[in-house]
């Protein structure tokens, strides 16, 4: 029957009843193709076998939120690419994952090596790292394997933010974790030299290297478990690089290798060792830091800018890693837009500062270029880190902490 706006008015009660009753036959056979069709596209994670796997990858953290996943915010690394891991297939959620990772980066760290562990999806039935699930359905494998493992890298890619990039994976053991199994993790730090004398600084750095109570070099964590502050540096090592005609702009790297770091270390020895270099401290604070049997208390003072700290490597025995040239190639050409971008920016700047830093009615040499990486107040006069009103010490922020959660269960 031929329905329009016009006959509608004249059709009878019957035969109203009788288009309403066919529309919702049609409905429900349409709601049947799609729910078909919905099943169909439904990725059948059953036909495949998982592998324990290391990911290797870098990122440019100056914009996120840190690297762990927070509540109250999407921009973290780790929700970028656990949304990449899940919108890929690679795997079915993060609680089933076996996840772990290498270190915690803070709001604006970056990482070029961070590495993380977890359990994908594998075209492969048997090698390194994988694994059986319960639920895995050996008759229906023929057509979801081959003989080639997913190239993890290229996939990611596709789907993560322009700073976040994967470069590497590693199958592993089942035991594997990027966490615990790591040996040594390389920060590095780089800073124009400004007025800071680099051979003090070396000094000072060195006295930090061996195996020392760094609780007064670093932001103390006792909320989260913390109390053992004892850790173990390897190196600490400080060279300028030869990038500028002049000295002043001249930048330098700072290198510190580590088994394991603190909250905040790394920007803590930072501040300490611009201080130091800029003529405020001896050398020998280090040493007194160091002891907490006579300086228990934390002086109070700024850490550095997170922005030029970047975790550079997590080192690990036995592992393979394995690299897709055209992953690589992909990965590089982004980095090198981004570069472009940012070269570019930094040489008009550079060209200001020359065509000011020329004029002749201008007495003095004005070397700021290191304030901005070491914020807070100025006071006009300096007064010494010794000398400085301190922090709770460590036992009084546990006693505090002890408190505090008695009085909530309270």
């Amino acid at each position: 029957m031929d329905v329009t706006n016009d006959n509608l008015e004249t059709l009878s009660k019957e035969e109203l009843i009788t288009i309403i009753r066919n529309l919702a036959a049609n409905s429900t056979k349409k709601g049947c193709k799609n729910a078909k069709k919905q099943e169909k596209s439904t990725f059948d994670f059953k036909k495949y076998k998982k592998r324990h796997v290391a990911l290797k990858f870098l990122y440019l953290g100056w914009d996120y939120c840190g690297f762990a996943v927070q509540t109250h915010t999407e921009k973290t690394i780790e929700t970028q690419l656990f949304n990449a891991l899940l919108k890929t297939k690679l795997l079915e959620s993060r609680e089933t994952s076996n996840y772990h990772r290498c270190g915690r980066t803070d709001k604006g760290v970056s990482a070029f090596s961070q590495v993380i562990s977890l359990d994908l999806r594998s075209n492969l039935l048997e090698g390194k790292g994988i694994i059986t699930p319960e639920d895995f359905a050996e008759n229906q494998h023929n057509n979801a394997v081959s003989d080639q493992e997913i190239d993890y890298p290229s996939i990611l890619n596709r789907v993560l933010p322009e700073e976040i990039k994967v470069i590497a994976w590693a199958p592993v053991d089942t035991s594997f974790s990027a966490r615990f199994d790591c040996k040594k993790r390389t920060y590095k730090y780089w800073f124009p030299i400004g007025n800071l004398d680099i051979k003090r600084m070396q000094e000072a750095g060195s006295k930090l290297i061996g195996e020392h109570d760094y609780r007064n070099i670093c932001k103390m964590d006792v909320g989260n478990g913390v109390v053992n502050y004892v850790r173990k540096i390897f190196d600490v090592d400080i060279k300028e690089l030869t990038s500028s005609d002049e000295r002043a702009y001249q930048l330098a790297e700072l290198t510190v290798v580590g088994q394991a770091f603190l909250w905040h270390q790394i920007r803590c020895i930072v501040s300490l060792l611009f201080l130091i270099g800029q003529g405020k401290e001896d050398c020998n604070v280090i040493e007194q830091l160091l002891d907490v049997e006579n300086y228990p208390r934390k002086p109070q003072y700024d850490i550095a800018s997170e922005i030029p700290l970047v975790l550079f490597d997590c080192s690990y025995e036995d592992v393979d890693w394995v690299y897709n040239e055209e992953s690589l190639k992909f990965v590089i050409k982004r980095l090198q837009n981004m570069w472009t971008h940012h070269a570019v920016k930094t040489i008009i700047i550079r060209k200001m500062l020359n065509e000011l830093e020329n004029k002749h009615f201008l007495k003095d040499a004005i070397l700021n270029q290191t304030e901005s990486l070491l914020p807070g107040v100025r006071p006009r006069q300096y007064k010494r880190l010794l000398e400085r009103p301190c922090c709770e010490s460590l036992e009084e922020r546990i006693d505090h902490y002890s408190k505090k959660q008695k009085n909530k269960r309270s």
